[in-house]
C-alpha cells in the first residue's frame, strides 16, 4: 500500500467515523428516532454544514479531500462538540453503533483495497448499514430487556404502581409524593426525568428495588401512543394526570391531541384511583377525582407557600417551603395520593412542612449576597411567569437569564417578553431560537443576546453584584 492509498484509507475511516459521531450524537437528542432528526430538528442547518457538504466535498474533491478534512471539515466537528452544553453519553447503545460502524468501515476499506476496485471509498453504504444494523439489534435487545422487566414488576406481588403524567410538573409530583410517602413506606421514583418506555424499562431491570412498596413512574410522550405503551407495560393502581397546556405543540399540533394522549395513562388494567387535573377533563368517572379547583388562601412569596385544599371533604391548611404558586397544584396531587394511600390528614400536612424543592424547579440558592432562584428545568408559561412575579417581590436589582419558551407559541414568548418587560433590570437572552422575537420586542435597556452560554458565567460575573436576585427560567441545551 502506497503513501497514497494509506492516506485515502486512513482519512475515509476517521471521515466516516467523525459523521457518525455527528449523527449517533443526534438521534440520542431526538430518542433515536431519525425522523424527528431530519424533519423536527431545531437547527436542522447544522446537518448541511457538520454533514451534507462535508459528504458532497468527499465525492467532489477527489485527491484533495484529506487536506479539506483534516483542516477544515474535523477541526469544525471538534469545535462544534466542545461547544455543546449535552454532549454525546458513551451509553451501551451508543458504543454498539460506533463498533458496528468502525467494523464496517474497516471491512469495506480493506476489501476495497485487496481487491483494487474502488475509486472511492463509500461513506453513505456503512452509515445506512450501521444504522438499520443497530437499530434491528436494539429492538431485539429492548425486547428482551421489556421482557425481563415485565417479569420483575410481577415477582413484586404486593407493588403498588402510581404512574404520573401532564404537561406540566410531573417531576415535581413525582418527587413531592415520594418524599412524602418515604417515612411509612420502601418507596422509589423514576430518577430525574426518566419517563419514556425505554428509560422506564432500563430503570426496572437496573435500579428498582425488589422490595419496593411503592413505584412511582413518571410518563412523558411526543407523539400519541407513548403513554399508552408506557400504560400498557406497566398497569399502575393510581394514576396523576396534571394541569395540561401547550407544552410540546408542536408535535401534538392541538391542545386536544395533547389532553388525548394523557389519557391515555388511565388504560390499565389494575385502575384503582386516578386523580386528573380540572383542565384535562370535568367528566365525571367512578375511579376519578378531580383536582386543582378547589385550591384556596394561596399566599406564595420567596420565603415559602401557604394554601388550602379539601381532603376528604373537609378544608386542609398546608405550608411548605417550596416556592411557585403554581407548585399548589402538584402538591395537592402528591397529598392526594398520599391520603389515597392511607396517611392521615395530620400526618400530610406535617410531610407538606418537610417537602424541599426539586432540584433546578424554582430551586433557591443564597451565595455571595445574591439570591439565585434556579428554575432551569422548568418550561412553562405557568411556571416561568410564577418565577417572574417572585422576582418582582425583591427589592434589589433583578436580572433574568432565559432562551423564551420552547416548543411552545409565538403568542406565549410575547407574553413572557411583556412580563420580563415589568420586572427585569437586566436580560440575558441565550441561544438563537427566540433571539429575534427578543430583540424585536424586549424593550429592557440593559440586554445581552447570547448565542450560546459558553460565556455566561463570565458575563454574570461583570454583570450582577450583591444584592441581585438571578432567574434561571428555563436552561434549553443549545441544540435547541
Amino acid at each position: 500500500m502506497d503513501y497514497e492509498m494509506l492516506l485515502a484509507f486512513v482519512t475515509n475511516v476517521l471521515f466516516v467515523t467523525t459523521l457518525g459521531w455527528y449523527l449517533v450524537t443526534n438521534l440520542q437528542w431526538y430518542d433515536y428516532r431519525i425522523e424527528r432528526v431530519i424533519l423536527r430538528h431545531h437547527k436542522s442547518w447544522w446537518h448541511f454544514v457538520y454533514f451534507f457538504i462535508p459528504f458532497i466535498a468527499y465525492y467532489t474533491t477527489d485527491r484533495f479531500f484529506p487536506i479539506f478534512f483534516y483542516f477544515a471539515i474535523l477541526p469544525a466537528i471538534i469545535i462544534w462538540h466542545r461547544k455543546l452544553d449535552k454532549r454525546l453519553v458513551l451509553t451501551w447503545r451508543v458504543r454498539r453503533f460506533l463498533i458496528l460502524l468502525l467494523g464496517l468501515t474497516l471491512f469495506q476499506d480493506v476489501l476495497c483495497t485487496i481487491q483494487q476496485g474502488c475509486g472511492l471509498y463509500g461513506v453513505f453504504m456503512p452509515l445506512a448499514v450501521a444504522y438499520i444494523g443497530s437499530t434491528l439489534v436494539e429492538k431485539y435487545l429492548f425486547a428482551i430487556y421489556k421482557k425481563d422487566a415485565r417479569q420483575k414488576i410481577a415477582k413484586m406481588k404486593d407493588l403498588t404502581i402510581v404512574a404520573v403524567t401532564g404537561s406540566y410538573g410531573k417531576t415535581s409530583m413525582k418527587n413531592f409524593m415520594a418524599q412524602m410517602l418515604a417515612s411509612g413506606h420502601k418507596v422509589y421514583a423514576t430518577p430525574r426525568s426518566v419517563n419514556t418506555i425505554g428509560g422506564i424499562i432500563r430503570d426496572v431491570n437496573e435500579n428498582l428495588p425488589d422490595d419496593t412498596d411503592i413505584y412511582i413512574c413518571e410518563a412523558g410522550a411526543r407523539e400519541q401512543g407513548d403513554i399508552y405503551t408506557i400504560a400498557q407495560f406497566l398497569h399502575p393502581q393510581i394514576v396523576v394526570v396534571g394541569k395540561v397546556g401547550p407544552q410540546h405543540l408542536e408535535y401534538f399540533k392541538t391542545i386536544e391531541n395533547i389532553i388525548r394522549t394523557k389519557l391515555e395513562i388511565m388504560q390499565s388494567d389494575r385502575l384503582e384511583r386516578a386523580f386528573v387535573h380540572s383542565s384535562v377533563t370535568d367528566e365525571p368517572h367512578d375511579k376519578v377525582i378531580h383536582f386543582g379547583d378547589d385550591i384556596e388562601g394561596l399566599e406564595a412569596t420567596l420565603e415559602g407557600t401557604d394554601f388550602d385544599i379539601t381532603l376528604a371533604g373537609e378544608p386542609l391548611h398546608l405550608h411548605t417551603k417550596v416556592l411557585g404558586g403554581f407548585q399548589a397544584i402538584n402538591i395537592e396531587a402528591a397529598v392526594l395520593v398520599a391520603s389515597e394511600l392511607g396517611m392521615s390528614r395530620d400526618a400530610c400536612a406535617k410531610r407538606v412542612e418537610k417537602l424541599y424543592s426539586v432540584e433546578h424547579r424554582l430551586q433557591r440558592i443564597d451565595a455571595g449576597g445574591k439570591i439565585i432562584l434556579d428554575d432551569g428545568y422548568n418550561g412553562n408559561i405557568d411556571g416561568m411567569l410564577e418565577g417572574i412575579r417572585l422576582c418582582s417581590l425583591h427589592e434589589g436589582r433583578k436580572v433574568i437569564v432565559t432562551p423564551g419558551l420552547v416548543e411552545s407559541t409565538a403568542e406565549l414568548n410575547l407574553q413572557l417578553i411583556e412580563a420580563i418587560d415589568e420586572v427585569f433590570d437586566i436580560a440575558i437572552i441565550t441561544g438563537t431560537l427566540n433571539s429575534s422575537m427578543f430583540e424585536k420586542y424586549l424593550k429592557i435597556s440593559q440586554k445581552i443576546m447570547l448565542q450560546d452560554k459558553s460565556s455566561l458565567e463570565t458575563i454574570l460575573g461583570q454583570q450582577t453584584k450583591a444584592g441581585d436576585i438571578i432567574l434561571f427560567a428555563n436552561d434549553a441545551p443549545n441544540f435547541i
